[in-house]
C-alpha cells in the first residue's frame, strides 16, 4: 500500500488533481489517498473546487508517492520560498515524484529537477524555461519519466501520466484495464505530443 500524497494550494487546476485521483482511487489495495496544503483547512481550486486538507506537518508517512499539480496558483508559488522549502523536504522524503502541467515549474524551484528531462503545460513553455533554465525541458512530450520523477504536459496528460505510472510499477494489464473501465482512451506511448505543436 502507498500513500498518494497530493499538494493543493489555491487556484490549482481541478482536473490536474482529480484526473489522476479518479485512477489511483479505483485501487484501493494499492493506494491510499492523502490532501496536504501549507496551512491545511479548505483549499479551492480555479473551478471552486473545495478540499479539506492537513497541515503539512500533519504527514505521517516515512516514504509516499508525492502527487504536485499546476494550475494559476503556481504563479505566485514559485516565488515563495516558505512554500517550497516545505516542498523540498517532501520531495526528499518521497519514493516517486509525480507533477501534472505547470505542476513541474513548481516543483523545479526545489532544485531537485536540475540537470533531469522534464516536461510541462506546452502554453507556457517559454515561462518554464525561464524559471528553471538548468532543467533539460523537453517541449514535445506527454510526459517523462527520469528516474523516480514523472513529469506531463498540460492538464489531462496528468492521466496519461498516471496510467503509465501505474503500468510501471504494477502492471501493463493492470493499467490498460483501469483506462478501458473509466473510457479513458489513454495515450500509450510518452512521446504522443500534438499540442506541442499548436504552440
Amino acid at each position: 500500500m502507498r500513500t498518494i500524497v497530493t499538494i493543493l494550494f489555491n487556484d490549482f487546476e481541478t482536473l490536474d488533481v482529480f484526473g489522476p485521483i479518479e485512477v489511483f482511487g479505483r485501487l484501493p489495495q494499492h493506494f491510499n489517498l492523502e490532501f496536504y496544503s501549507a496551512d491545511g483547512g479548505i483549499v479551492t481550486s480555479s473551478h471552486k473546487v473545495q478540499i479539506v486538507t492537513r497541515t503539512f506537518s500533519q504527514l505521517q508517512s516515512e516514504a509516499y508517492v508525492l502527487l504536485v499539480p499546476g494550475g494559476v496558483g503556481t504563479r505566485e508559488l514559485v516565488h515563495d520560498v516558505g512554500f517550497i522549502n516545505n516542498l523540498t523536504e517532501l520531495a526528499k522524503k518521497a519514493e516517486y515524484i509525480l507533477t501534472v502541467c505547470t505542476g513541474s515549474i513548481l516543483f523545479s524551484k526545489t532544485g531537485l529537477l536540475d540537470g533531469k528531462r522534464a516536461t510541462s503545460n506546452k502554453r507556457v513553455f517559454a515561462w518554464t524555461q525561464k524559471e528553471s533554465p538548468h532543467v533539460q525541458w523537453i517541449k514535445k512530450s506527454r510526459w517523462i519519466r527520469d528516474g523516480n520523477i514523472y513529469t506531463s504536459s498540460g492538464v489531462s496528460a496528468g492521466i496519461d501520466m498516471t496510467l503509465g505510472f501505474i503500468s510501471d510499477l504494477i502492471g501493463y494489464d493492470t493499467a490498460k484495464q483501469q483506462s478501458n473501465e473509466i473510457e479513458y482512451e489513454w495515450k500509450e506511448d510518452p512521446k504522443w505530443d500534438p499540442f506541442s505543436d499548436l504552440y
